[in-house]
């Protein structure tokens, strides 16, 4: 299989690199880049643990090809650490304890940043529709709706 040579903005920095047709990005930051931050959870698109945000969006990484990225930039939950201090969403998440075993964490925190970018002050329902990819199997989504919001408040500030 021929690779074809593609160039991301991984977290701000640029990468020139060679993936095969068939790689998915998912792949590509874990394998290559070790950004083990996005999970792959059920590789169907359903779980949204591979989330990422790309051009501020978020998608589902484990469904889209590498190649087709080309020339996007791409954030990771690694790439929210600015030195020693986290995000305020993150910050929130831990407050709040919305953290069980972290596996969706990072998907959440990512979409719900895009939202707050989108709307500032969001209503529950739109937290909700924001969210509604994301599936966390340890909690009843409550505490993570408050971090959202509470992280929305500093984001704000």
């Amino acid at each position: 299989m021929k690779s074809i040579p593609i160039t991301l903005t991984i977290n701000g920095r640029t990468r020139e690199l060679l993936v095969k047709p068939n790689e998915t990005l998912l792949n590509v930051l874990r394998d290559r880049f070790h950004l083990t931050g996005a999970k792959y959870g059920c590789g169907i698109g359903e779980c949204g643990a591979c989330t990422v945000l790309m051009d501020d969006i978020p998608v589902l990484s484990c469904q889209l090809l590498a190649a087709s990225c080309d020339g996007r930039s791409i954030l990771t939950i690694e790439g929210l650490q600015d030195g020693t201090a986290v995000h305020p969403m993150q910050e929130a998440f831990e407050e709040e304890g919305a953290i069980q075993c972290g596996f969706c964490t990072p998907g959440m925190i990512l979409s719900a940043i895009a939202l707050v970018k989108k709307s500032p002050d969001p209503t529950t329902d739109e937290i909700r529709e924001a969210l509604r990819g994301n599936i966390c199997r340890c909690t009843g989504y409550e505490n993570i709706f408050l971090a959202v919001k509470s992280g929305a408040r500093k984001m704000r500030q």
